[in-house]
């Protein structure tokens, strides 16, 4: 309930197709509910073209802001004015459907920029839902003391805003964040001991690890590779032995070839010519027609400016946050990976070391194996959900036995986290808000003196809304992780008294 509040707050911070790609995302599932699956051609027009009603016509001049970050959405014209085609090119015309069918819907219903909103929000609804199945998983043991602090981090700034957008990004974040957390309790629960049972039905957890499988397999071209990567590192996680009694459950084969289909459906509508890209031209990315070396080196030289990306880069690369407003959020991290990694065993360390690693290694050999066609066009937000599933796997690891030596900080260090995350998140919801509502380059109190546009409920109102729904998003936070302590603190004393009593 309050992940999909945040969403929708969010939805309505910034002017529609302020979010990257937005417009072509907006068109696909506009076109697509009403039967147009993935476009025609038109002479002239390099990209595929869709037909969307009056409502919908769109003219360049509503982004008109894009790139300029000076500038404030009042340039911009509504969606449907008159001058507006309906005729649209868009990029994105061949994706996968599913995303688009789950939330093009709403635009039956209601035209122009209410529309959009309106498919903003049930994006943000939809991605609320994973959220839960997520929230379900970290909490579904009886070890569970540092996950409402990984949970924490599902809901950073930049999570938020790609959730609560027409983007099949966000949806992927959180389907891939759900994945990891089921997968990991799933596959503990053919552990054999009796401490690390799940409290939740082993059917609920197949079906939430199989649904984000799914989703996460469907969400972008690369889903199934994502699908692959997270399960490896769960795997690794746990151990083999587990996996094998996994699949020496019949019940398990169900689920399996279920996983199996959806992936299958993925691989299949891409290689069909659903949504790999064409050669692109030298003027749309730097590198294109460059080498796998060549891609390594600009990939690796560009990795931390993808990581401060995905921390706090809004827009359409015209929003970035300011250094001193990421400091907060980068005490958090380091706070968590730092404790997770000096308290963990063996098999911990190698968890943590496979998930960063995958997390800063898995997009440059993507990016530089593909390079040659599409030239450099990875972006932060787009390896989101590894980072996020790497504070998972940060607290998983503290919630094993080798955690117990700072098990006795997890409520408190929930709580700093939880202070830290919500600073920045305030700060990140005003700073978009200026840049649309005054530009960058005034001064913030021109928001208070001459705002040359306004969001949906006027900009106070809505930064009153999050702000209060955001203390109490992290409030809830805080509070879970002290009723999760005092749950695991009666596991230990369960635990040394079965020990106790082996030895006599």
């Amino acid at each position: 309930m309050l992940f999909g509040s945040l969403s929708a707050a969010w939805a309505l911070a910034s002017p529609i197709f302020s979010v990257p790609d937005e417009n072509a995302h907006a068109v696909k599932a506009v076109a697509q509910v009403r039967g147009e699956l993935i476009g025609h051609r038109v002479d002239g027009v390099r990209h595929l073209v869709m037909d969307v009603p009056p409502s919908y016509s769109y003219s360049p001049q509503i982004i008109c802001f894009v790139y300029q970050a000076a500038r404030p959405a009042s340039c911009g014209v509504e969606l449907g004015s008159p001058g507006g085609t309906d005729a649209v090119a868009t990029w994105v015309s061949a994706y996968n459907p599913i995303y688009y069918y789950l939330v093009g819907w709403p635009s039956l219903l209601f035209g122009g920029s209410a529309g959009i909103y309106a498919m903003r929000i049930v994006s943000g609804l939809v991605g609320a839902l994973f959220f839960a199945w997520a929230a379900q998983s970290m909490l579904a043991s009886r070890r569970a003391r540092w996950m409402p602090a990984a949970l924490a981090f599902a809901a950073a700034p930049m999570v938020l805003y790609l959730n609560g957008a027409i983007n099949p990004n966000g949806i992927e974040i959180v389907a891939g964040v759900a994945l990891f957390a089921s997968l990991l309790r799933l596959l503990q629960s053919f552990d054999g001991d009796r401490f690390e049972r799940p409290l939740l039905p082993h059917w609920y957890l197949w079906l939430i690890a199989s649904l984000s499988a799914v989703m996460l397999a469907n969400a972008r071209a690369l889903g199934p590779l994502w699908v692959v990567v997270v399960v490896a590192i769960c795997v690794i996680a746990v151990g083999w032995s587990s996996v094998v009694r996994m699949f020496t459950e019949r019940s398990s084969y169900p689920w399996i070839a279920g996983i199996a289909i959806g992936g299958l459906f993925s691989v299949i509508w891409t290689l069909g010519g659903g949504s790999l890209s064409g050669q692109a031209e030298k003027a749309d990315a730097p590198l294109v027609g460059g080498s796998i070396v060549q891609g390594v080196i600009y990939m690796v030289r560009a990795t931390p400016n993808f990581l401060t990306q995905a921390l706090g880069y809004f827009g359409w690369f015209d929003t970035p946050l300011p250094q001193t407003v990421l400091w907060p959020m980068i005490a958090a991290i380091a706070v968590i990976l730092v404790l997770a990694f000096a308290s963990a065993r063996r098999r911990g360390v190698i968890t943590l070391t496979a998930a960063a690693a995958a997390a800063l290694l898995v997009p440059i050999a993507v990016q530089a194996y593909s390079v040659h066609q599409t030239g450099i066009i990875w972006q932060g937000r787009y390896g989101l959900f590894l980072y996020v599933g790497l504070f998972v796997v940060a607290g998983w690891v503290l919630a094993r036995p080798g955690g117990d030596r700072v098990s006795f900080m997890s409520v408190r260090v929930t709580w700093i986290v939880a202070a830290l995350i919500w600073t920045v998140s305030v700060a990140a919801y005003v700073a978009v808000l200026r840049r649309y509502v005054i530009g960058d380059a005034v001064p913030i109190g021109g928001m208070f003196k001459d705002p040359q546009w306004q969001p949906p409920l006027g900009w106070i109102a809505l930064v009153a809304i999050f702000a209060v729904l955001s203390a109490a998003y992290f409030v809830w936070i805080g509070l879970l992780a002290r009723r999760v302590s005092v749950r695991s603190e009666a596991v230990g004393l369960d635990e040394s008294h079965t020990v106790t009593a082996a030895m006599r």
